[in-house]
């Protein structure tokens, strides 16, 4: 379906309950995309949302920009903006390469994690808790585990973890978006943090085991409800 008629009756009915314009734009894209209304790799062409919305082209650019950070949009040399592909595939399959990696990596690092290398953890789950932006939440969540995984001894191992929470990186930006995943991540951080304290080794190992997989299925039934709606 055509981007301009997937949005006429988002556009329509939306109210000015914005800022401004360029919110206005990425909350309406960012709508009609997590709702499928926008199917994944339609071309986002900006001057077609310009006369779409009604206004200059500088706040759909801003809008864009926004959208990529939210692993909504993505954007290639030759074709511009498009939606995103997110796949339910995809996604569970890193989440369970990850749920094999990372409690492994906790249980090697956990016995020699330092009193500082906890402290940084906590300060990381603050700077989460404050956190607006999408890319940089992505960040601090990736330094967090790896800041619990670091102890470990095992380069290769942690090279693959740290891999795979990059390549997680772009779903846990989309899961924020879509499902306002946030609060509970960080319930579950503390609770990771705690059992690391504690040198609850088993705990620990059960939690971020668990912590990987829920997100993970609980994306997937996300996309599968979404296709099927």
């Amino acid at each position: 379906m055509p981007v301009n008629d997937a949005l006429a009756r988002l556009v329509a009915r939306a109210q000015p309950r914005f800022r401004t314009t360029a919110e206005f734009v990425e909350a309406t894209l960012r709508e009609a995309i997590l709702t499928g209304a926008i199917a994944p790799g339609t071309p986002l062409r900006q001057e077609d949302l310009a006369e779409t919305f009604g206004v200059s082209r500088m706040p759909v650019r801003e809008a864009l920009r926004q959208l990529e950070a939210r692993a909504l949009a993505e954007f290639h040399p030759h074709r511009g903006a498009v939606v995103a592909e997110i796949s339910a595939t995809d996604a569970a399959d890193i989440g369970a390469i990850r749920m094999a990696l990372e409690p492994m990596a906790l249980r090697l690092s956990l016995p020699g994690l330092t009193t500082d290398d906890l402290a940084q953890a906590e300060e990381l789950i603050a700077e989460m808790d404050g956190e607006t932006d999408p890319g940089r939440m992505g960040e601090l969540n990736r330094r967090f585990h790896m800041t619990l995984y670091g102890r470990a001894g095992r380069p290769r191992l942690l090279a693959l973890a740290e891999q795979h929470l990059l390549a997680a990186d772009r779903y846990l930006r989309f899961q924020f978006a879509a499902l306002g995943y946030q609060p509970r991540s960080q319930d579950e951080h503390r609770a990771l943090l705690d059992a690391c304290r504690a040198g609850d080794g088993a705990t620990a190992e059960r939690l971020v085991a668990e912590h990987v997989g829920e997100a993970a299925e609980q994306l997937a039934a996300f996309l599968k409800d979404r296709v099927a709606g």
